[in-house]
């Protein structure tokens, strides 16, 4: 079984493990009828459609 030779330092090694934690933006698409940015699959806030049907009653 293979083992290191030396100890890692703190910082190599959170360096490497930082990689696998960054996080990334979420994608946006624009409501079809008001234009605002709504993520996907997700019932707009500005006017309340989905699938250009009202489900939500805004004001």
């Amino acid at each position: 079984m293979a083992v290191p030779k030396r100890k890692l330092s703190q910082s190599r090694r959170n360096k490497r493990r930082a990689q696998s934690w960054t996080l990334s933006a979420p994608n946006l698409a624009k409501c079809p009828k008001c234009g605002e940015p709504v993520m996907p699959h997700r019932v707009c806030k500005a006017c309340g459609t989905y699938k250009n049907k009202v489900v939500i009653e805004t004001k």
